[in-house]
C-alpha cells in the first residue's frame, strides 16, 4: 500500500473529530471564527475522503467494499456527503455535530481495523459495482438522515406540546426547518436509491449467472423504493406536511432497517459477496 493512503488511513478519523468539535462548539455556543471555517472544512474533509477511497481502489484494483470495514469508510463518506448536501441546502448547521458524530465513529473503526484484501473475487475488481454499491449506500445514508431528522422532530414537538425546554431543544432548528431536512434527505436518498437500481438492473444480470429478479435483497430494495415513491408523491400531489409526513418517514425508515439487517444476514443470495 502506498503511503499516501496509509497517511490518509490516519488522517481521516482525526478531520472527523475536529468537525464533530467544531460543529459541537458552535451548536453551544456562538463562535464567528469556528462559523466561518466549519463548512469549509467539512468539504474540504469529504473530498479528501474520496481521494483516499479512490486512491486505495487504484492501488488495491478494487472499489472498496471488499470487507466491512472498507464499507464502513464508504458509509462515514456517504453520511459527510450527504450531510453536507442537506446543509448546503438549508443553511442549517445546529444538527451536524450529531451527524457527523456517526462518520467519525465508522472512520474510526475502518481505520483501526482495516486490511488490504488482495485475493477476492473476480467481479469485485468491477468499478461499475463500485459506483453500484456507493449509490445504494448514499441512497440509504440519505434515507437514514432523513429518520434522524424526523426523530428529532417529533421529540421537539412533544417538547413543545408539554412546555419543557432544555439547551439542546432550544438549539435545535425549528420544526418547520427539521421537516424540511428531512424531506431533502429523502429526496436525496430516493434519487441515489433509483440510481443504485439502474444500475443493478443492467450490469448484475450481465455478471451473475445465478441472478434472479426474485433475489430478496433486490425486491426488498424494490419495494423501499415503491414505498418511498408512494410518500413523495403523497406529499406533492395530497399536501401532506407536518408530524404525518414524518411518521411515514419512520415507518419506511423500518422497512429499510429490515432490509439492510434480516434480508442482508440471511435471505441474500447473489448479493452475499463474501
Amino acid at each position: 500500500m502506498s503511503s499516501p493512503v496509509d497517511m490518509l488511513c490516519v488522517v481521516m478519523p482525526l478531520l472527523y473529530a475536529a468537525l464533530v468539535l467544531i460543529y459541537g462548539l458552535t451548536f453551544f455556543r456562538a463562535n464567528p471564527v469556528l462559523e466561518r471555517v466549519r463548512f469549509p472544512l467539512l468539504l474540504g474533509t469529504a473530498i479528501l475522503h474520496l481521494v483516499y477511497l479512490a486512491d486505495r481502489g487504484v492501488m488495491l484494483n478494487h472499489p472498496p467494499i471488499t470487507s466491512v470495514f472498507e464499507i464502513m469508510s464508504l458509509l462515514a463518506a456517504s453520511i459527510t456527503i450527504a450531510y453536507a448536501y442537506i446543509e448546503w441546502r438549508t443553511h442549517t448547521s445546529n444538527t451536524g455535530a450529531f451527524i457527523l458524530f456517526l462518520s467519525f465513529a465508522f472512520q474510526t473503526v475502518s481505520s483501526l481495523f482495516i486490511r488490504d484484501n488482495i485475493a477476492i473475487p473476480e467481479y469485485l475488481h468491477s468499478f461499475v459495482l463500485g459506483f453500484h454499491v456507493s449509490a445504494a449506500l448514499l441512497g440509504y445514508t440519505g434515507i437514514s438522515l432523513s429518520a434522524v431528522y424526523g426523530f428529532l422532530y417529533l421529540m421537539l414537538y412533544h417538547e413543545i406540546k408539554s412546555t419543557r425546554f432544555g439547551l439542546i431543544y432550544s438549539r435545535l432548528p425549528s420544526l418547520e426547518m427539521l421537516e424540511t431536512m428531512s424531506h431533502r434527505s429523502e429526496i436525496f436518498g430516493f434519487a441515489m436509491l433509483s440510481i443504485a437500481i439502474g444500475i443493478g438492473l443492467l450490469w448484475l444480470p450481465r455478471v451473475f449467472d445465478t441472478f434472479s429478479y426474485w433475489d430478496p435483497k433486490l425486491v426488498g430494495t424494490l419495494a423501499i423504493w415503491l414505498l418511498y415513491a408512494i410518500a413523495l408523491g403523497a406529499k406533492r400531489g395530497l399536501g401532506w406536511q407536518g408530524r404525518k409526513t414524518i411518521v411515514i418517514s419512520l415507518v419506511a425508515f423500518g422497512f429499510v432497517f429490515l432490509s439492510m439487517t434480516v434480508i442482508n444476514l440471511y435471505l441474500s443470495g447473489f448479493h452475499s459477496f463474501h
